[in-house]
């Protein structure tokens, strides 16, 4: 992949007289390359030198005795698994690898756990095996397949995943039985995906005789299957494909005669559901939660469920008493986001990561009633972190009248100032205001407002808004876009002369797009691994995602559909872009491919529009090793002085 890349670049060079020169330099070992960008000063690396020396850490899971916890942090270049013994105590580092470590689950009954990791971001991660005594690991997957959701049985004799390694495109569910030797476990096929949808394991009924599936054809549209381990006989028990809707499990209940379910079948939010597996009966217990509730963790003696509520893009953390589905807000904890919840081993507390506007991910454990201590204190460059804005949610109205929220930070001042707009991508996810070092640093060094809409087809509002922007309707969002610009014109401390973009992967086709439609109103725009050509992506994209991106995008085989798509794709369009543009890229993207950044970069500059071009050799859809992130943050901050602030 990467000599193809490199002597593609080659012959262009050679072979043909481009409408402007490219020079091109390399760093960090010969791995980022970049093309029409000039030297960092060093006086950014220096300003920026805090802003990117912030770490995070995140829960992975508990000790078999409850005394300790594990956590993914990084402390050199990529992140790895660590040991911590207890509250504020050091983290003990566990794995040593060049290539950041993935999922965790830890091993029942046993002193080890699995993981997963893939090489240079191409995402077709392995699953391994580390012994928490001798610190030994060792691949249990096929080495070539693309490998997700792990899932343990009670007495960890049996792991449970998602897995392409039938075909390498379908999406199924395989199990590895453990009888002895963990090294050479038995893998065997437990349900072939054959849809184009994606299949992964949910949970274990007592005993094994059972396993909860979970079914994923769109943002729109889920189902959750029950799978007779002993006779393959599957059933569905949520979801139809003749009025889609999204069905997710929380698992089953305490007698394992029904199960948790949420969905948004009685409503336009997802709602937390007992069903009956007797007789069917379904019957809401948060019906008076108006907004998407998510799973979090079954206690395990399965009398007190965790979950969460998405309330206008910050988390609240309810605890649900299993034989009265009486529920209650864990209270005490801060405002911010919640993930990763876990009760330990005695069931008598919960762990979870919490990120907020001042503190970066990082570990907490509760007891039920609410007494919350920080187990990790993730630094922060030494940064002030009381000190960073706090962000305002604010709605506007789009062209049909549509409200719009949006999370905007100002800096300290008068203004008026110069605004990037960030564009988050999905594009059936939604920005939430967490802790980000880069864009307070945007906000403290260059002084500029940073605006965070929730499109349509954001998810966090409801089925009806994340459907908006589906198929013919798509650059309805884009047209958000527009109507924000109108809105920054209105407000006297913005100045709508410098406006900027900034979005990655379908947020990166949201700022080409938005560069077709409004070059007349914008400075600058950066596409980070954004979709140029949704006719290419799709035909290029990975096949274990292609038919779940049909649904979203729209099928390009149907005549119609491709040729709207052709339409309104960015690179049939660059006679209309007129902003200098900053694209972003990995070599080995298998989401958005390279091949997506490579046409637009051409087309552009056959138009004679200044592009800098950056391309990580060793990363796939975004950054993920300190080193690069650092270039590229650093090279983002130039840009905007170059092209947004002058």
């Amino acid at each position: 992949m990467v000599f193809r890349s490199m002597l593609a670049t080659v012959m262009a060079l050679c072979l043909t007289v481009p409408a402007q020169a490219v020079e091109q330099r390399s760093l960090n070992n010969g791995n980022l390359i970049l093309e029409d960008i000039p030297p960092i000063p060093e006086d950014i690396i220096n300003d920026l030198n805090r802003y990117q020396n912030v770490r995070s850490a995140s829960f992975q899971g508990w000790s078999q005795d409850g005394n300790s916890l594990y956590i993914t942090t990084r402390f050199g270049d990529v992140s790895q698994i660590h040991r911590v013994d207890k509250a504020g105590g050091s983290r003990h580092q566990l794995t040593f690898f060049d290539e950041p470590i993935g999922s965790v689950v830890m091993r029942p009954k046993h002193n080890q756990l699995a993981f997963t990791m893939d090489r240079g971001g191409n995402e077709f991660a392995q699953i391994f095996l580390l012994d928490l005594t001798s610190g030994e690991h060792w691949m249990i997957s096929d080495g070539e397949s693309r490998n997700d959701a792990l899932l343990w049985n009670e007495s960890g004799t049996r792991l449970a995943y998602q897995s392409t390694r039938r075909n390498g495109r379908s999406n199924d569910i395989w199990m590895a039985e453990f009888r002895g030797d963990d090294r050479q476990p038995k893998h065997t096929l437990v349900h072939a995906a054959n849809d184009g949808s994606w299949w992964g394991p949910a949970a274990f009924s007592a005993g094994d005789d059972y396993l909860l599936m979970q079914q994923y054809t769109s943002s729109t549209q889920s189902a959750v299957h029950l799978k007779n381990l002993k006779t393959g006989k599957a059933q569905r028990l949520a979801g139809d494909d003749k009025q889609p809707s999204r069905n997710y499990t929380a698992g089953f209940n305490a007698n394992y005669d029904g199960i948790y379910l949420l969905t948004d079948r009685f409503g336009e939010f997802t709602q937390l559901t007992h069903m009956s597996l007797s007789d069917g009966q379904e019957s809401v217990i948060t019906e008076d939660i108006n907004w998407d509730i998510s799973g979090g963790d079954m206690s395990s003696d399965r009398q007190t469920l965790a979950f969460s509520a998405n309330v206008d893009g910050l988390t609240q953390v309810y605890l649900l008493d299993t034989a009265s589905h009486q529920y209650r807000r864990l209270e005490n904890l801060p405002m911010g986001l919640v993930g990763g919840l876990a009760f330990s081993p005695d069931d008598k507390r919960l762990a979870m990561s919490i990120n907020t506007r001042q503190t970066a991910t990082d570990v907490f454990v509760s007891d039920l009633q609410g007494d919350l201590k920080r187990w990790t204190y993730s630094e922060v460059g030494g940064l002030d972190t009381e000190r960073f804005i706090e962000p305002e949610l604010i709605r506007y109205d789009s062209f049909d009248g549509l409200q719009v929220p949006a999370f905007v930070y100002k800096p300290h001042g008068e203004g008026p100032f110069p605004v990037v707009i960030s564009i988050h991508g999905g594009p059936e996810s939604q920005y939430r205001p967490g802790f980000s070092s880069t864009l307070q640093m945007w906000l403290q060094k260059l002084g500029v407002a940073v605006i965070a809409p929730n499109v349509r087809g954001s998810s966090g509002y409801g089925k009806d808004y994340v459907a908006m922007d589906n198929g013919f309707k798509r650059e309805d969002s884009v047209k958000d876009i527009g109507a924000l610009l109108d809105w920054i014109a209105t407000q006297p401390d913005l100045d709508q002369q410098r406006v900027a973009v900034i979005g990655g992967s379908y947020g990166g086709y949201m700022v080409l797009a938005s560069a077709v439609h409004y070059s007349d109103r914008l400075k600058a725009a950066v596409n980070v691994v954004g979709i140029s050509n949704f006719v290419t992506f799709l035909k290029n994209t990975q096949d274990y995602r292609r038919d779940l991106r049909r649904v979203e995008y729209g099928d390009e085989r149907d005549p119609k559909m491709h040729d709207f798509l052709q339409r309104i794709s960015p690179n049939n369009n660059v006679d209309k872009i007129k902003v200098p543009m900053f694209v972003v890229q990995g070599e080995n993207d298998p989401r958005v491919p390279v091949t997506e950044a490579e046409q637009i970069v051409k087309a552009l500059r056959e138009s004679d529009n200044l592009v800098w071009y950056m391309n990580a050799l060793n990363e796939g859809h975004g950054y993920r090793k300190k080193e690069n992130r650092d270039v590229y943050s650093q090279a983002i901050v130039l840009f905007f002085q170059q092209h947004l602030l002058k």
